[in-house]
């Protein structure tokens, strides 16, 4: 691992919620981080490998093999990080660390790295509510991974519903102490977000168009 104590690894997944990958890198920096991020092909769709690495000032890597680089990769950055961040986290991605299946960079690296590992999932309600993807996030947490939101919001999908990525703010207060920093207050909003660990799974509600 890195001797500094505060190098993250952030690994982005095809999630309309990848958007808030640039400020999650800005808001780790503030506090010291080092941020080395890896984009999932589906993950370049919503946000490009230029806004990450221009914001973290460190190369962004999506492909498992290249010629660019001596080292092997994500067995490379899978050692010298204190921490992975995977924000957001898709029920593929969740089912593939769960199962450990390992077939790009991102899963490679997360299957590889000694560090401690926190998801932030994000999908759809009925997606996240499917027995399928609870017993993954089960077993995950079974495996000592940490998982922070989602929250209740309004999904791409047109629900105002559970499935919403943790607020920026959120998941940095969760990342923190794993890094062992201590975690900034939390805002005083006048509404704050309903997490997935304390809203019921009640019926979604569809937003009108």
């Amino acid at each position: 691992m890195n001797t500094d104590g505060r190098h993250v690894v952030l690994g982005v997944t095809g999630s309309i919620g990848a958007y808030k990958a640039a400020d999650l890198v800005r808001r780790l920096r503030d506090h010291g981080c080092t941020v080395t991020c890896l984009l999932t092909k589906e993950a370049e769709h919503f946000i490009t490998p230029l806004t990450l690495q221009t914001l973290s000032e460190q190369r962004v890597y999506t492909d498992l093999f290249t010629l660019e680089n001596p080292h092997v990769i994500h067995t490379h950055l899978a050692d010298r990080a204190n921490l992975l961040i995977i924000a957001p986290a898709t029920a593929n991605v969740i089912g593939k660390l769960a199962h450990g299946l390992a077939d790009d960079m991102l899963t490679c690296t997360a299957l590889a790295t000694k560090a401690k590992v926190l998801l932030a999932p994000a999908m759809n309600v009925h997606m996240y509510q499917h027995a399928t993807v609870q017993e993954n996030l089960r077993r995950l947490r079974q495996l000592r991974y940490h998982v922070v939101g989602p929250n209740l919001g309004s999904l791409a999908c047109g629900y105002e519903a559970l499935g919403h990525i943790a607020e920026v703010e959120e998941i940095v207060r969760a990342a923190l102490p794993l890094l062992g920093m201590a975690a900034p207050k939390a805002a005083q909003p006048a509404a704050k977000p309903r997490s997935a660990s304390s809203a019921s799974h009640g019926s979604a509600k569809k937003r009108r168009r």
